[in-house]
């Protein structure tokens, strides 16, 4: 774990109000983070569900095509809510508990936030039913690219949208089928390609994994490579890529989230660590934390929604540190601000 220069939480979902009269915002945390013209452009997950309570029952919330919130209503009785973040219906498969949507925030010294629009980036179509979160964002050839994932009856997908203004968003479509989330871009291409980290569903035979993607056009995506497992203890019951990898003279800076194998009913703890890829060949890992650079540590990170998480979605460079923009607890948005140097150190 490294020291922290600074730390602020951000945003709390008191900060924000809800779609819907009748919804609550529960969550503002997994901040995409990008400078702009001086200031922090941060894109915010907001997670929100209904704020009525009807006896033996669960409301589960979906968004409709254009954009309009409904609620389903299922009986209490039969469905396993030890989890909550969602249900397992009896027939077996899944719904959350609340849906998400993605909202703007801007920050002039990016430790404070100035100002948070309305709802800006909301889904619109069936792949987005149940929600969309989570976006990175990457400035590359004269655009913002920003990468979500995408939630529905289908599955979990990534996706690809573009903007210039943060206003007005061009939607690319998925780009990543079920089941596949945490996609993030490089900011530059690396030998005529584009160039992504991916993380593909868990798989029965063997630890969790990153892996690398490439295309010509951002939209066909193939040569597909194994990155990264999660080899450690504290990566063990998932890994998957943070923010987009930064460039130094060393290699590509990669921050990613990764999680211990959970107990019964739990999601294990979230924590940050890091690894270096090659310049000219991303898919090669030359050094990566073997412990966490980053772990929940205060009030904010270790009780909330979900306690015991710290997600790293955003980073930006200022001078010789970085300012790590994460989602604490599942519930806020926080930033802490690492030695550059010191996080290359604690590579291995």
């Amino acid at each position: 774990m490294l020291r922290r220069l600074s730390q602020r939480l951000l945003l709390h979902p008191e900060d924000l109000e809800p779609t819907r009269d009748d919804f609550e915002v529960i969550g503002a945390f997994n901040p995409g983070a990008v400078a702009v013209d001086g200031e922090v452009v941060l894109l915010v997950r907001v997670a929100e569900r209904p704020a009525e309570r009807r006896d033996g029952w669960t409301p589960l919330p979906r968004w409709d095509p254009g954009e309009k919130l409904s609620v389903d209503w299922v009986k209490s009785d039969g469905l396993d809510l030890r989890d909550p973040r969602g249900v397992v219906l009896p027939n077996g498969f899944s719904r959350l508990t609340s849906v998400s949507h993605i909202r703007v925030a801007r920050s002039s010294d990016g430790l404070s936030i100035d100002e948070v629009s309305g709802p800006v980036f909301a889904p619109s179509t069936e792949w987005g039913e149940y929600g969309i979160e989570d976006a990175r964002v990457t400035k590359t050839g004269g655009r913002y690219y920003i990468t979500y994932a995408t939630i529905s009856r289908r599955g979990v997908s990534a996706a690809l949208a573009s903007t210039t203004d943060f206003v007005t968003f061009v939607r690319h479509g998925i780009t990543f089928p079920p089941e596949n989330k945490d996609m993030v871009l490089f900011p530059e291409q690396i030998r005529g390609d584009y160039v992504a980290l991916h993380r593909p569903a868990n798989s029965t035979f063997s630890p969790p994994q990153m892996w690398v993607a490439r295309s010509k056009d951002l939209i066909d995506w193939g040569r597909h490579q194994h990155l990264a497992g999660g080899v450690y203890d504290w990566e063990g019951g998932r890994i998957g890529a943070g923010p987009p990898p930064i460039k130094t003279d060393e290699g590509w800076l990669e921050l990613h989230h990764g999680s211990g194998r959970s107990g019964p009913g739990g999601t294990g703890v979230y924590a940050g660590g890091a690894m270096l890829l090659d310049l000219e060949d991303p898919g090669r890992v030359l050094r990566r934390s073997p412990q966490p650079i980053l772990v929940p540590e205060v009030d904010y990170e270790l009780e909330g929604f979900v306690g015991d998480v710290v997600f790293p979605t955003g980073v930006v460079e200022t001078g010789d540190t970085l300012l790590v923009y994460y989602g604490a607890a599942d519930t806020a948005t926080a930033v802490v601000e690492l030695s550059r140097r010191e996080v290359l150190d604690a590579l291995e």
